[in-house]
């Protein structure tokens, strides 16, 4: 199949929504399928004045996202995929962010007549409340659904996220899950030397959070789980592996946390592999890369029962969930989890274990099924 994957979001650096759809056109290239990537020209891109695209990207002008500056979404520049289309006329069109690139392209190929699938990676109508705009949940709720529903297939992350938007009338949804990487991210990538670093002995109990440092994370509650911890363990550490427009406040009122900041490749493998326990509390995500990563790395996972941590952790076997959104109860868990320290040897194998299942190439053959379904 000839494929044109549109989306906001790449290179594959810059978030793990990037990451996933970086897997999926290494893999489906891999398996013999010509895939063009319709991606917005970067920030970094435009610094250097070099385009870090691929001989089968298509670049084309972009604006700073709002609340999100160091990433730029594509402009609507439906004319131009309509005439890129019509000479270079792809098999299907997969569209992977709705914003205005992605909209203009759902335009271009109904005018061409070509097919279109759809994934569903973020919560935006849920971003809204953390960032004052709470009024506009509905219509981005509606626009969402309008627009996934134009599509011969929508992907999504989890079983019970597509549960949720079949109730919002979301239609023809299908679950695309997410692979992890269990070479690079691996237990075997632990280095004392980076844990004594952070000031941590052998026994002291390191926790961490991988994600963006914003209020979407919920990042007062790992805060919170945190501080539960020390209260048990004086000398335990926490880390905090991202960048965001929270990182300032959170910095200025614990300075004794350890800040990582952006991290890719072998040393967010090693700030993974090197703590003890992650700590998800986020309700925003369609997902959730970083806790089938944490499972990789052997750590022990405390998180929301909802997304990844839904599909993949088995509370007490393999990590430990709370009931979505509830507050107490994630707290509780910090409780829990310390009360069976003497079991976290056992608990952090079974994560390994769950990571070494989740394939990404079981992951190819579902998205590679979805769109020869809509080529038909």
């Amino acid at each position: 199949m000839n494929i044109a994957l549109v989306t906001e979001t790449f290179p594959p650096e810059v978030n793990g929504v990037a990451m996933t759809l970086s897997r999926l056109v290494g893999g489906m290239r891999a398996r013999g399928h010509a895939v063009e990537v319709v991606r917005p020209r970067q920030k970094v891109e435009l610094a250097t004045g070099v385009t870090d695209a691929g001989a089968l990207d298509y670049v084309v002008p972009g604006v700073p996202i709002p609340f999100y500056r160091a990433l730029r979404m594509g402009l609507p520049v439906t004319g131009q995929l309509k005439k890129r289309w019509r000479e270079h006329r792809p098999d299907v069109v997969h569209v992977a962010t709705e914003g205005p690139l992605g909209l203009a392209a759902l335009r271009a190929a109904h005018l061409c007549r070509l097919p279109v699938t759809s994934s569903f990676h973020t919560n935006f109508h849920q971003y809204g409340g953390h960032y004052g705009l709470t009024l506009g949940r509905d219509l981005a709720l509606h626009y969402l659904k309008w627009f996934h529903n134009r599509t011969r297939s929508t992907m999504v992350p989890a079983s019970d996220l597509k549960t949720q938007l079949e109730s919002d009338g979301f239609e023809r949804l299908a679950v695309l899950a997410r692979g992890v990487d269990a070479t690079q991210f691996s237990p075997a990538k632990r280095r004392e030397s980076l844990r004594a670093s952070w000031g941590a002995g052998p026994d002291d109990p390191v926790m961490i959070h991988v994600g963006r440092v914003a209020a979407e994370k919920n990042l007062v509650l790992a805060v919170e789980a945190f501080l539960e911890l020390r209260r048990a363990e004086p000398r335990a550490k926490f880390v905090l592996v991202g960048d965001g427009p929270e990182r300032a406040a959170l910095a200025k009122a614990h300075p004794g946390f350890h800040y990582a900041g952006m991290l890719r490749g072998e040393e967010l493998a090693a700030h993974y592999a090197s703590a003890d326990l992650f700590v998800f509390p986020s309700v925003t995500e369609t997902f959730g890369n970083v806790v089938t990563e944490a499972l990789a790395s052997g750590l022990v996972v405390l998180a929301y029962d909802y997304a990844a941590a839904r599909e993949h952790v088995r509370d007490g076997v393999n990590g430990f969930t709370a009931a979505f959104g509830d507050r107490a109860a994630f707290l509780a868990g910090v409780s829990t989890l310390l009360a069976r320290r003497s079991d976290w040897p056992a608990i952090r194998a079974a994560a390994r274990r769950t990571a070494e299942g989740i394939t990404w190439e079981a992951i190819f053959d579902v998205f590679e099924r979805e769109l020869r379904s809509a080529v038909l």
